[in-house]
């Protein structure tokens, strides 16, 4: 029984995929009833060929089979049907058809019936769209016509089955904000690719998962396979800075620093062989005793070194996997990387103090987003998807567990929030708190082996701070230009997307309570 896939629609019900059948008829001349000219005169008013073109093409003497016409729809191959001419077969094709043609092409892939392959939702939900309710039975005579009696339904027949139809947590309008702006960074730094993610913190819905640049799955064979590829959840890259909300994270985890905590920030220090410092040394010298706020808007590498050196390799270890870093998500698409978290006895002291200030590990960027979601979730990490599940199956496909105190998470937000109003970056906003960190690191050489003269720029917040309904991610690779930082690329980027979704899902002005 021929199936046709369901449609794949958005949170809203807005269509993003769905099977298009259409008809090829051939003519076979050695059946002719009935002249050329005499076909196609019958013809020609329904496949919209003038008279004697179609003639001509119908009296091809050295052709067993003619392709008359492609692409023919379903109504107008059953009114040919009923001229009862066996001179006439027709091919029932079936193309897979997306109407909004890039939008969140990296989250519904593509589909090729010919060939049955698939990428992204197509292929991670193959089995629930083609899954048909019922079973049709009926019987063919020899030459393929259907022999009807008392138990078949002429419907059932004449229309093929249908898969179900797949609804994602995805907001249209929010995915098309997120691409919109990517793409414009992309062109303006010229840089190769950029990827952004929105998602909901208490739910774990991803409500835009935008991948710079896109493709056309209408066209998806005329893409590379590095183009149609989510690098959003393949591809692993040390995060920087960001990661240093979740330094502070373990540390309050562990118990070795709470909100109030001062650090000896000396500027530069030596770990085993080699020499770190903050960005702002050369210019700004040693702070001295700084807080954590302080630590988040300066950016302070020797403050999180020296906070991550407060735990044991094992504390910090056991604190990070928790946050699900070195394994998969479980989101609900194709290709999703473990990421690069070494072994615990595998660490030294360069290994520990790098994994402080975002060196240490590789990760992917759906991997930052949930860890960072689970403090906006008040220290519930969630697993993330694209997938609308219904309740019971929710349950079943959906982790919830708890990685640190409620109070510790609400702790580490007031710390991000006070950080982001005393700093200057432009990521701010007027009506809005924003817990937030911006990220900049060197990019790794293909081989593996040291770092080039890339960088990749990235920025991580939630919104309203007081209580969070969207945590963004922007990550650009490679930017060019003479001041290439988180906060010169991403932050503006966040800025962007971020003014707009507030007005898009209509969300509540908190700054006018106290943080």
């Amino acid at each position: 029984m021929y199936v046709l896939r369901g449609e794949i629609v958005d949170r809203n019900g807005f269509k993003l995929a769905s099977d298009k059948t259409t008809f090829i008829l051939y003519a076979h001349p050695m059946y002719y009833d009935h002249t050329p000219e005499e076909l196609a005169q019958i013809l020609a008013p329904y496949v919209k060929i003038p008279m004697s073109e179609l003639a001509k093409k119908l009296g091809q003497k050295d052709k067993k089979i003619i392709t008359i016409k492609k692409d023919l729809d379903r109504r107008t191959i059953r009114e040919i049907k009923k001229k009862g001419l066996r001179e006439l077969s027709f091919e029932v094709k079936n193309t897979r058809v997306y109407p909004q043609g890039t939008l969140a092409s990296h989250i519904l892939g593509f589909y090729n019936p010919n060939a049955d392959t698939a990428g992204g939702v197509e292929y991670k939900a193959k089995e629930y769209l083609e899954y048909v309710d019922k079973t049709i039975t009926y019987e063919k005579a020899p030459n393929g016509d259907i022999i009807y009696n008392i138990g078949v339904n002429p419907e059932d027949v004449s229309a093929p089955a249908k898969g179900k139809t797949l609804t994602l947590t995805i907001d249209s309008a929010v995915q098309h904000v997120c691409e919109k702006y990517l793409i414009k960074a992309i062109q303006k730094f010229n840089a190769p690719r950029a990827a952004a993610i929105v998602l909901d913190p208490k739910t774990g819905e991803i409500l835009a998962l935008a991948v710079a640049p896109n493709y056309n799955p209408n066209e998806f064979g005329k893409y590379s396979m590095q183009k149609l590829k989510n690098w959003a959840i393949t591809d692993v890259y040390p995060p920087g800075s960001t990661f240093k909300i979740i330094t502070i994270a373990c540390g309050l985890m562990n118990k070795k620093i709470n909100k109030s905590s001062k650090i000896n920030d000396t500027g530069k220090m030596k770990i085993g062989w080699w020499d770190v410092s903050n960005s702002d040394f050369k210019s700004k010298g040693a702070p001295g005793m700084i807080d954590l706020i302080y630590l988040f808007e300066h950016s302070s590498n020797i403050g999180s070194i020296k906070v991550a050196q407060m735990m044991s390799d094992k504390e910090f270890y056991d604190s990070l996997r928790l946050f699900n870093f070195g394994e998969k998500t479980g989101i609900d698409l194709p290709g999703e990387s473990v990421g690069l978290l070494p072994s615990i006895k595998n660490w030294d002291v360069a290994t520990h103090a790098a994994m402080g200030y975002g060196y240490g590990a590789s990760t992917t960027a759906i991997q930052m987003v949930s860890a960072v979601s689970a403090v906006a979730n008040n220290g519930v990490w969630v697993t993330p998807h694209v997938i609308k599940y219904p309740k019971a199956e929710e349950e079943k496909k959906i982790v919830r567990k708890r990685v640190m105190d409620e109070q510790d998470a609400k702790d580490l937000t007031h710390l991000l929030v006070k950080s982001m109003e005393n700093g200057k970056n432009p990521a701010k906003m007027n009506d809005f708190y924003i817990a937030a960190k911006t990220g900049t690191s060197r990019k790794p050489n293909a081989n593996g082996t040291g770092y080039s003269n890339k960088l990749y720029t990235s920025m991580i917040g939630y919104f309203p701070a007081t209580d969070p309904k969207v945590v963004l991610y922007v990550i650009v690779d490679s930017p060019n230009g003479e001041s290439v930082w988180g906060s010169t690329v991403a932050a503006p980027i966040f800025k962007e997307i971020s003014t707009e979704i507030v007005r898009l899902l209509n969300l509540t002005p908190d700054k006018k309570q106290p943080i």
